[in-house]
């Protein structure tokens, strides 16, 4: 198949692209590469790409709809992997109209060309901070998520109903997945894993919200990936349900992909100090805007569907986070 990455110089973008390459495929991707974090390891996933030959990067933002028409035009597509996004719930506080061009904008711009050029199957990345302070736990997909608590969460909500509103008017299958808190190697500076592993060991303090009474569905990159490969050939076929926002009667699947199990942030940062032989120092503080005290993913009917559930746990993957960090950084 010909395959489009959106976001392929980022975290997940750089692992889904590295994982499908020699599969034979042909694997297009794409990335503003901006710089809401360090541009130079977005450079450096692209470098670590440059070995697949079946691997292609073409620079292009989202919110270019000229380019992206011209993109989709040229390629002709069988499948798209949509990971762009500009990512960040604090982020959001402050720069809102960043998350409208990439969140809104680009999210449209990626349905037209799908819908255009007749793709069989769009996946594309939600996010599991679209449920909020949703009190019931684990978090499904059949749950309501009306009440977001930041710009971040309300954009990704918007994107899986723009994505049914397409496959509902067009016949264009499209699968929303949501993500819950993924670490591991080349991992996102932005969040919590990579910074508290530099502060570790440089010998600096870590902020720890809401005084360290949170929980995380840490998931580790290899697990979310394996889980996006299984659902790349499960093209949604329409149903005859509208029960639930998980259920419709168009080509349209939502699935949650998490670990299954949260962890106690207190418990995540004693992990980060077993690997890494260094003390946390903690500044503890209350909660941050925008954030949530605990998620927890109900990933049985990602199991139902794939017959997949993670297989790396904390303590693994957080000692191959912290090996490779070490290497990277020359530490």
């Amino acid at each position: 198949m010909k395959l489009l990455i959106t976001g392929m110089a980022g975290f997940i973008g750089h692992a889904v692209a590295r994982r499908l390459s020699g599969q034979g495929h042909e694997i297009v991707g794409i990335d503003n590469l901006n710089d809401y974090y360090d541009v130079a390891l977005k450079q450096a996933r692209l470098a670590d790409l440059k070995a697949c030959s079946d691997v292609r990067f073409i620079r292009l933002d989202l919110a270019d709809r000229v380019g992206m028409e011209s993109l989709f035009s040229d390629e002709r597509f069988d499948r798209v992997i949509h990971l762009a996004a500009q990512a960040g719930v604090r982020y959001s506080l402050d720069n809102p109209h960043a998350y409208a061009e990439s969140n809104l904008v680009g999210h449209l711009n990626v349905l037209e060309g799908c819908r255009r050029q007749r793709v069989e199957h769009l996946i594309y990345a939600s996010s599991s901070s679209v449920y909020g302070m949703n009190d019931k736990v684990p978090f499904a997909t059949h749950d309501a998520v009306d009440h977001p608590i930041s710009l971040y969460a309300a954009a990704k909500k918007a994107n899986e109903l723009m994505s049914h509103t397409y496959s509902h008017l067009y016949g264009l299958p499209t699968t929303g997945l949501r993500f819950f808190t993924v670490y591991g190697p080349w991992g996102r500076p932005d969040m919590a894993p990579f910074k508290f592993t530099q502060a570790l060991l440089a010998g600096e303090s870590i902020q720890v919200n809401n005084y360290g009474d949170m929980q995380r569905d840490f998931t580790y990159i290899d697990d979310i990936v394996e889980g996006v490969v299984r659902v790349l050939e499960l093209v949604p076929q329409p149903g005859s349900s509208t029960a639930s926002p998980d259920t419709s009667t168009a080509p349209y699947a939502l699935y949650n992909i998490g670990n299954g199990r949260p962890v106690a942030l207190m418990d995540f940062i004693r992990a980060i100090e077993r690997a890494t032989g260094c003390e946390a120092k903690c500044d503890f503080r209350a909660m941050q805007p925008g954030d949530v005290p605990r998620t927890w993913a109900d990933t049985e009917a990602l199991f139902e569907a794939t017959n997949y559930r993670p297989q790396v746990g904390i303590d693994e993957g957080v000692a191959r986070f912290v090996n490779w960090y070490r290497d990277f950084y020359k530490i």
